[in-house]
């Protein structure tokens, strides 16, 4: 007890000194700054998830999503793939969503919105258009599941798809747990296509409803 008490009371000698009084009056670094977002909720049949849409760093991208969601194209879509990587730490992947060309639902397509233009990254619960190349993005998007900085643009990259990478535009900021819980669902072995082949979930997840948050 003695020797705590020696402990704090040479800390509150060491705050006293002159040294760092001075440091305590230095300016505070100034605060990073702060982004408009709109927040989306999706109900699933798993759970709730939002996400904030970041419509001032990716406004043509964050626009899109909301053009989706505000003429209900997204009601009633499903979460039909969960991609795991096997390597590094688990879970890592992405779970994949959207309107899979469905005629009645899809809009066109949008410009690209590199990540070495908006400033995002595809960290963990980010969300990030699926498309062929740049340029064709419409209804379809993915959900990180663990760090995917590689699908960020690359300058230095040699194929064109890796230059410009795929389009951040928004983050789960609650429902992380459902997300994780649909990428661990089955997937069938026998369903997809090339090397999409065996990540189709057995049982496709729901979106009841995508919707802005706040009162109705």
């Amino acid at each position: 007890m003695k020797t705590l008490w020696k402990h704090a009371l040479a800390l509150v000698a060491m705050l006293s000194t002159p040294a760092l009084a001075a440091q305590d009056s230095a300016p505070n670094p100034p605060p990073q700054p702060e982004f408009e977002t709109v927040d989306i909720v999706l109900e699933t049949t798993l759970g709730d998830i939002t996400i904030a849409l970041e419509t001032e760093r990716a406004p043509i991208t964050a626009a899109n999503f909301l053009r989706y969601v505000d003429q209900k194209r997204f009601d009633g879509i499903v979460f039909y793939r969960a991609m795991t990587l096997g390597r590094g730490d688990e879970p890592n992947g992405l779970v994949q969503a959207g309107t899979q060309w469905d005629p009645d639902r899809i809009l066109d397509p949008i410009p690209h919105e590199p990540t070495t233009q908006t400033g995002l990254t595809h960290t963990n619960g980010a969300l990030s258009m699926a498309m062929g190349e740049p340029g064709t993005a419409n209804g379809d998007w993915s959900i990180m599941v663990g760090d995917q900085t590689g699908m960020d643009a690359n300058p230095e990259a040699t194929d064109p798809i890796w230059q410009n990478g795929y389009a951040a535009f928004g983050y789960v900021t609650a429902g992380m747990d459902v997300v994780k819980a649909i990428h661990a669902a089955p997937t069938d072995p026998d369903k997809g296509e090339g090397w999409m082949k065996g990540q189709m979930l057995a049982d496709p997840v729901t979106i009841v409803t995508a919707r802005r948050a706040g009162p109705e």
